[in-house]
This record gives structure tokens, C-alpha cells and sequence, in this order.
């Protein structure tokens, strides 16, 4: 905790929420995470609602954390390091709005850090095509179902754990080795 004892909440979508949970889990300074869906119209919406692409919810996590360890920059550079935020409505083989590039900000001074933060990823051409992440205001979370929570880690032999998950959080380690709890 921050010397006042505050902790942060940030909100993000970037594909699957398996994939990302597992990553964030792993930064120092966060304390918890949780896998969810935001940003549509349906109340208590289900995975499978999800999935249909029809509530207009992303997949997301929803991190609390201490910004006296990490800073919510540190957690967006995380973010747009371990998905494609180039793709619009897609992630790998996972397609539709449920899977959007998403950032849903708590606070204006969130709103203005990803919105800095992406204007200067476009100018500098970082990923070679625009970033068309979207960022938009929180609203509401709606936590998924348990078997979704610490699904990499209850599941690691899983195809899609071994093939897709795997690959990621290895890449993430090598970049962000300095972060890791």
C-alpha cells in the first residue's frame, strides 16, 4: 500500500482473459486479479452470453493494485506488450467484440495516461499499423465464473493453455523479467 493505504483499480481487455490474468497475476505490485466482462448492456451476463457476441462486454481483467509498487503506466506498457492492440474485434483465433483491445479507466488521470500513452505508440509507429485500443470510462465489472478465475493455473496441461498461454506469459517473463513477483 501507498503511504495514505491506497490501492488502485485498473480494468483491462486484450483477448482471452485466461491469457491475461495469467500475466498480470505475475507483476509485483499487483495484488489481485480477476477475470470478467465489461462494457455491454446485459446485466450478469454468463460466459456463454459472452461468447455470443451479442451483450456488447469485452473479456476482461480487473486488477487491483499498489501504485506505490507499480504505476498504472507500467501496467499499460504491460498491456499493449502482450497482445496485438493493431486488430481490431480479434485476438489470434479468438474473433468479435468480446475480445476487443479495451482499456476502461477508473479516473480521468487514467483516461489521460492511455490516451498519452497510445497517441505516443501511434506517432512512434510502434507496432508498424495504428493502435485501435479502445478506451473508454468503467462502468460496471461483472466477475466470471469461478472455473474461469486461475484458469492458467488449474489448468496448465489444457491445449489451449499449453499452446496459446504458454507462448505468451514465456515471451512476457524474457521482456519483463525486472517485474515479476
Amino acid at each position: 500500500m501507498t503511504s495514505s493505504g491506497q490501492k488502485e483499480t485498473a480494468t483491462f481487455g486484450g483477448g482471452c482473459f485466461w491469457c491475461t490474468e495469467a500475466i498480470f497475476k505475475s507483476l509485483k505490485g499487483v495484488e489481485t486479479v480477476e477475470s470478467g466482462y465489461s462494457g455491454g448492456e446485459t446485466k450478469n451476463p454468463t460466459y456463454k452470453e459472452v461468447c455470443s457476441g451479442e451483450t456488447g462486454h469485452a473479456e476482461v481483467i480487473q486488477i487491483t493494485f499498489n501504485p506505490a509498487v507499480i504505476s498504472f503506466r507500467e501496467l499499460l506498457e504491460v498491456f499493449w506488450q502482450t497482445h496485438d492492440p493493431t486488430t481490431l474485434n480479434r485476438q489470434g483465433a479468438d474473433v468479435g467484440t468480446q475480445y476487443r483491445s479495451v482499456i476502461f479507466y477508473h479516473t480521468p488521470e487514467q483516461k489521460e495516461i492511455a490516451e498519452r500513452f497510445k497517441a505516443q505508440l501511434n506517432k512512434e509507429n510502434i507496432f508498424g499499423k495504428p493502435v485501435v485500443t479502445e478506451i473508454s470510462a468503467f462502468d460496471k465489472f461483472y466477475k466470471a465464473e469461478n472455473y474461469h478465475q486461475d484458469y492458467f493455473a488449474n489448468n496448465r496441461t489444457q491445449g489451449y493453455c499449453k499452446f496459446v498461454i504458454v507462448p505468451k506469459i514465456e515471451k512476457f517473463r524474457k521482456i519483463f523479467k525486472d517485474k515479476l513477483k
